[in-house]
């Protein structure tokens, strides 16, 4: 059988396939994780609850909730960035929203991305975070975006005041209204899989796959421990494009250890519909509820196994998946 995409074209620009979802209960799908997450975790606990207020820290998100009119959508993708940048892709929130059929009156969009390089001056890792009222005017941008200083290589995160962004995104929309969220706590890595995100999607793949595609979107906090993070740097020099392989890609990235506590924002599919959407299975952008210059995007926890470590987080389901402008290239290969 072929995806039921809806092809559409808005401002002449941007190519959305959307392809609807029948999310399975929260209850059951609590019980799916549970067991994948137990024996990566040596304390795990997975239950449905009511979400709390995420404005409040540590979360400090620009939306209330994770409820009312579910969706998700991934645009453009790695490809606009590897094996040569495509400087020409820029995107708008506002028309992603539009994009995405979200209610004018009221909505919020998480997640993950890449910074807008117009605006900020360079290259950046972006994190997602606003709400809005009133018909897409009244903007409420917690958004963040975590830079690499040219001359020190220090990280730098900062509020955006812009609402666009560039090359890729994976976003989590709602009304952002309060209601039932999957809980998880886990607590001391006990198992081999170093990553909380790819722990989740696998568990996700391993109970749905690509047949019954499950879609999350959400947030977690790294509340102890540390983590592995990547901020890019700022474009390579035309001299030394395109990107060959992977090894050259991971290179060019630099990796961070950050100390807790920190505001993660993520995006998982347990499958790509039919295989032929492109989607990225997981992304996961984050930054510090502290105000420090923490963030980027997560990796995994440090060390072969780490009781220090702990998450909580809270996850709800899309019951849409919406595609723009998927690309046509290819990603580099190994």
């Amino acid at each position: 059988m072929g995806i039921p995409t809806v092809p559409n074209v808005l401002s002449n620009k941007m190519h959305v396939e959307k392809f609807p979802l029948s999310p399975p209960s929260l209850e059951e799908l609590a019980e799916q994780l549970m067991a994948p997450l137990a024996a990566n975790y040596e304390h795990t606990t997975i239950n449905v609850v009511p979400c709390p207020d995420l404005r409040k820290p540590p979360f400090n998100l620009a939306t209330e909730g994770l409820s009312g009119n579910e969706k998700i959508a991934d645009i453009g993708g790695q490809p606009n960035l590897f094996p040569r940048p495509r400087l020409d892709c820029k995107f708008s929130f506002i028309e992603i929203a539009k994009a995405m059929e979200m209610d004018s009156a009221k909505g919020s969009l998480i997640g993950a991305g890449a910074g807008p390089f117009h605006v900020v001056g360079c290259n950046c890792e972006l994190v997602p975070n606003l709400s809005w009222e009133a018909g897409l005017v009244n903007f409420d941008n917690q958004t963040r975006y975590a830079r690499i200083v040219p001359d020190s290589g220090a990280v730098d995160v900062d509020r955006s005041t812009s609402l666009e962004f560039a090359l890729m995104a994976n976003l989590y929309g709602s009304l952002g209204e309060p209601g039932p969220v999957i809980k998880i706590t886990a607590r001391g890595r006990k198992g081999s899989e170093k990553s909380f995100t790819e722990c989740i999607q696998r568990a996700l793949k391993k109970a749905y796959g690509d047949a019954q595609t499950v879609s999350l979107g959400g947030t977690f906090l790294v509340k102890s421990g540390t983590a592995r993070y990547h901020v890019m740097p700022d474009f390579p020099p035309e001299h030394k494009l395109p990107f060959k392989n992977s090894k050259q890609l991971n290179d060019w990235l630099t990796f961070h250890d950050f100390e807790s506590p920190i505001v993660c924002l993520s995006v998982l599919h347990s499958g790509d519909p039919g295989k032929t959407m492109g989607l990225r299975l997981e992304h996961t952008h984050c930054f510090s509820p502290l105000g420090q210059n923490s963030g980027g995007h997560y990796h995994y926890d440090v060390d072969d196994t780490n009781e220090a470590i702990e998450y909580e987080a809270y996850f709800n389901t899309a019951k849409v998946i919406y595609r723009v402008d998927r690309p046509t290239e290819t990603q580099p290969r190994d």
